[in-house]
């Protein structure tokens, strides 16, 4: 049996909420990742784990900041001064587009950091390239269509039928290797891809699109015995209950945005055997809460009750980013009191009030005149002044609308 850890989608520089923390001068949403970064690695340290996979996006994009390159440097030289043999697989957020780039994981292999793999091309890895652990693995990093057409040796240029190409080499090479692996062993895949059937936060389903999608029948190969994917932040596996191969996203280790806000985050140790493979769900505590809440006013009448109704007890925002959206008619913005929330700001993380006014206003004409009688530039000034345009907004506006209707300056 082997112990596998299987983790991905660090993204440890996102600092899009919060401040600074005073003693590591690190941005607090940024050591919220590499809180549950050292978690994972402490995992893989104290467990004794014979292998550590990392499927893709250490940063949020391909040119992160030396401050976050050292953290993240720490925690990976920690698993290779406990000799643990690991797998970075190179992501979409850590991969350039320009062709003959460094990605951002390059310098693992610049410095030859003993046991650690850096996976930027598509390879297959017997157990002599993995320090002679029984097993072999699959790998496919993030391919852009150019890197793609450049790896496969694809020459067309027809842009329905790339990914088309694409698709067919990439499982016609996947199945190449399938064949020249050894059938006692047991076999890895390991990619940063979306898959079909696949899931994003929201619920929204994994469809075919500018990106390649691998297909469902690719990864539920029975001579496959675990699929270890990343790119997707909603933690999941593919695969029915008791079926194989287990086929699992196990998301981003932290909320990255409101779209995650009520997802649980996790890492997997999976046991793995030929033709038998146990999976164990680690979550992930002390993820920060993302709460994210809307409202529509419908009455004018007591708006500040309704707006702290909206939102869960003050204490309950202890440390959470939260997030109020508020639509209501544009004449009641008088009546909006931002100060009467100032309770539920104080206990959160960061408070982001959202206000969305709507307007009703309908364009009234002189009895004398109507819609077909005015000319489009007439019209806009009405329509101006229903909605109570700033007069030299409004002029600047129509002088914008008139260079589009008569760019030559001559009505028709």
């Amino acid at each position: 049996m082997l112990k596998l850890l299987h983790f991905a989608d660090a993204h440890i520089d996102m600092a899009n909420y919060g401040r600074h923390d005073p003693e590591t001068g690190l941005p607090m949403r940024v050591m919220d990742f590499l809180k549950s970064l050292d978690t994972i690695v402490n995992a893989a340290v104290e467990e004794k784990v014979d292998l550590v996979i990392f499927a893709g996006d250490a940063y949020k994009d391909r040119n992160p900041a030396p401050t976050f390159q050292r953290e993240w440097g720490k925690r990976i030289m920690r698993l290779s001064n406990a000799e643990i043999p690991t797998l970075l697989l190179v992501g979409n957020h850590d991969l350039s587009p320009a062709l003959g780039r460094a990605h951002a994981l390059t310098e693992f292999s610049t410095l030859s950091v003993p046991h650690i793999k850096i996976i930027d091309k598509p390879q297959f890895l017997s157990p002599s390239e993995l320090e002679d652990l029984p097993i072999q693995v699959l790998a496919i990093p993030w391919l852009t269509r150019s890197r793609m057409m450049a790896s496969l040796d694809l020459s067309t240029r027809d842009p329905e039928k790339i990914y088309e190409a694409l698709e067919e080499r990439l499982s016609n090479i996947i199945d190449k290797w399938l064949a020249e692996a050894d059938p006692n062993l047991p076999t890895i895949l390991t990619a940063h891809a979306s898959v079909q059937g696949a899931t994003y936060g929201g619920e929204r389903t994994v469809m075919l699109g500018k990106d390649l999608v691998l297909p469902g029948s690719l990864v539920r190969d029975p001579r496959l015995d675990y699929v270890a994917l990343g790119h997707i932040h909603k933690a999941q596996n593919l695969t029915p209950k008791g079926e194989m191969p287990p086929i699992i996203y196990p998301g981003s280790i932290e909320r990255v945005d409101f779209g995650e806000a009520k997802d649980d985050k996790f890492f997997v140790i999976a046991e793995i055997e030929r033709g038998k493979t146990l999976v164990n769900w680690r979550k992930l505590d002390h993820i920060r809460p993302f709460v994210d809440r809307y409202l529509s006013l419908k009455t004018r009448e007591n708006i500040t009750a309704q707006l702290r109704a909206a939102l869960p007890a003050p204490e309950e925002l202890q440390g959470a980013i939260v997030r109020l959206v508020l639509e209501y008619p544009r004449a009641w913005s008088p009546l909006i009191d931002e100060n009467a929330l100032q309770e539920h700001r104080d206990h959160a993380f960061e408070f982001h009030f959202v206000k969305r006014p709507t307007s009703e206003a309908r364009i009234r004409l002189p009895e004398d005149q109507t819609v077909g009688s005015l000319s489009p530039l007439e019209l806009l000034i009405h329509y101006w002044r229903a909605n109570h345009t700033p007069p030299a907004e409004a002029k600047t506006l129509n002088a914008l609308a008139e260079g589009i209707i008569h760019p030559e300056g001559v009505e028709v």
